[in-house]
């Protein structure tokens, strides 16, 4: 190929890559109506021919698209052009299939004019084409005669071969049965039920003990605020009428929880205890710090503390109500994709009427073709049986002479058997008496005696060679020497762990002691705060009540659709 041969072959064979879902619409449908008994093979050349009529046909000419359709068989281009550049077809399920992969307005623009404005001249080229059919000469197809052939006759089984002696046969052992735990349920699955319910109950309890240790040591407007945010989105998945009941039970207690959580002994580890001590040794740095700020004249920081704790209630609400924006939002547009899937349903309803309208016609159509096939197939037949009357006479005399045949390969087989039977008989023999011979020089008696002396070398010439008794006393030596650093060990150990529980002791005082003091800061800090408080309760916001009120009007729409459905 030259390069505008080669360039013209690459563009469109990426052409048809890329708009290979809309090729496929015409083609596929083409396959079910006038092409049922096109072949399949010719699939890819439908393809491209719809491709250069709908994207090439301005660009290559008409000129040049009607010399490649003629290039081609005539009566698959005449089928396939009469198909596809139908108006009605154009205009309707071509039209509206292309508008589920691209906009209508662009389909309607883009392919389906420009494809109205050629249809004369593709008329025209069709036309040409009823034409060349109707003068091409056709070739009639003469009736074969029927020609009798020989019947296939069964022939004789061969005699069987006689069975080998059993003593030669292998015993096989007996096979075990099957175990009856194969038909019973294993008990893994059991076992991880009973682990998936223990690890749900120790969830819930881990989350109760965390809002309940977590209650001190948190502002309690904002800690009801976090937990009635938690509670909403359980209130979204488990339907929500047990955790409202859980979130007003724990909004009335909570504050009774704040007052006795100071009072509820707690059992610590090591590591607990070694944290705790640092958090309140950081914290007592940190207060010495800040009042020796306050002595050179820096500012006191709760001022702004109190403004951040503000802002950051702000930003939670602001965070729930963009929260509830969106979950609007979603049913919202699930509501819309309702509606557009029942539309759908009621389009598609109208199909499949048309659809069965034409499928009655075709089995019409069928029934009568049927007809006619039996009634030729009848005739046939009594033809043949015609034909079957002459060749008896013929058939017995080719079963006499198949009979003498049979007959002597019996007899030369017979021979051929017995000579092999013969010559396996003498192997086993040999084979006997060898495996005899072997085991009598296996079962002769062998004497071996060897006297070890341990107090002597083995004579190796190795470095370091000695005799066992040496090697024994050695390894006595190393252990008595290994149970002493064993004692020593021990003995540092318990040094260390008496040092350890003495610093763990203090720490625990000094804990206690602070554990102390900010129980009664946080005592005069809630009556300060009971004092400021006023209980007021957020407005909604609007964008929240707007979606709301579109949510109550898609469904009340989406029931009256169901209903007319």
């Amino acid at each position: 190929l030259n390069v505008t041969e080669e360039k013209f072959v690459l563009d469109t064979l990426a052409g048809c890559t890329e708009y290979k879902s809309i090729l496929d619409v015409v083609v596929n449908a083409f396959y079910a109506q006038d092409g049922r008994y096109c072949p399949i093979s010719e699939r890819n050349l439908y393809g491209v021919i719809c491709y250069l009529a709908t994207f090439q046909l301005e660009e290559i000419g008409f000129q040049h698209f009607s010399r490649i359709v003629k290039s081609l068989d005539t009566a698959k281009m005449h089928k396939f052009l009469r198909f596809f550049f139908n108006a009605l077809h154009l205009n309707t399920w071509i039209k509206d299939e292309w508008s589920h992969f691209y906009d209508s307005v662009y389909v309607q623009e883009n392919w389906i004019d420009p494809l109205l404005r050629w249809q004369p001249k593709v008329q025209q080229l069709i036309e040409k084409l009823t034409d060349k059919l109707s003068h091409h000469p056709t070739t009639v197809k003469t009736a074969r005669v029927t020609q009798p052939k020989e019947f296939n006759l069964t022939v004789p089984k061969p005699r069987a071969i006689p069975p080998p002696s059993p003593a030669l046969l292998p015993v096989l052992p007996k096979p075990q049965p099957v175990p009856p735990s194969i038909y019973k349920p294993p008990k893994e699955r059991k076992k991880l039920e009973e682990i998936k319910t223990k690890n749900i109950q120790k969830a819930k309890i881990i989350f109760s003990l965390i809002l309940f240790y977590l209650a001190p040591f948190i502002c309690f407007k904002f800690l009801c605020r976090i937990i009635s945010a938690v509670l909403v989105l359980w209130s979204q998945i488990f339907c929500g009428q047990i955790c409202l009941l859980f979130q007003t039970m724990y909004l009335g207690t909570a504050h009774k929880h704040c007052e006795k959580v100071h009072n509820i002994p707690i059992k610590l580890n090591t590591a607990a205890i070694l944290r705790e001590g640092a958090l309140y040794q950081r914290k007592l740095e940190e207060e010495l710090r800040r009042f020796e700020n306050l002595q050179q004249g820096a500012g006191d920081p709760s001022e702004f503390l109190e403004w951040q704790k503000q802002m950051r209630g702000k930003d939670l609400e602001e965070l729930l109500a963009e929260t509830e924006c969106r979950r609007l939002q979603g049913k919202l547009s699930y509501e819309e994709a309702v509606l557009a899937h029942q539309n759908v349903i009621q389009e598609n309803k109208k199909k499949a009427d048309l659809l069965r309208e034409e499928k009655a016609e075709l089995m019409n159509l069928c029934a009568e073709k049927h007809l006619q096939e039996q009634k030729e197939m009848k005739e046939l037949v009594e033809q043949v049986m015609e034909g079957h009357k002459n060749v008896k006479q013929a058939k017995a005399k080719i079963q006499e002479h198949k009979q003498q045949i049979v007959q002597q390969v019996c007899e030369e087989s017979g021979e051929l058997l017995r000579q092999a039977l013969e010559e396996k008989e003498d192997k086993n023999r040999k084979r006997y008496e060898l495996i005899q011979q072997i085991r009598a020089i296996e079962s002769l008696p062998s004497i071996r005696h060897k006297f070890v002396d341990l107090t002597e070398t083995g004579g190796h010439g190795l470095f370091g060679e000695m005799s066992i008794v040496e090697l024994r006393e050695r390894l006595s030596l190393l252990k008595e020497a290994q149970k002493a650093a064993e004692e020593q060990k021990r003995d540092q150990i318990i040094h260390e762990k008496q040092a350890k529980e003495q610093l763990i002791l203090d720490k625990l005082d000094q804990i206690s002691h602070f554990r102390a003091e900010l129980g009664r800061a946080a005592a005069l800090k809630q009556e300060e705060k009971k004092k400021s408080q006023s209980g007021e309760r957020p407005m909604k916001d609007e964008r929240i009540l707007n979606l709301q009120k579109k949510v109550v009007e898609k469904t009340t729409e989406r029931k009256k659709q169901a209903g007319l459905l």
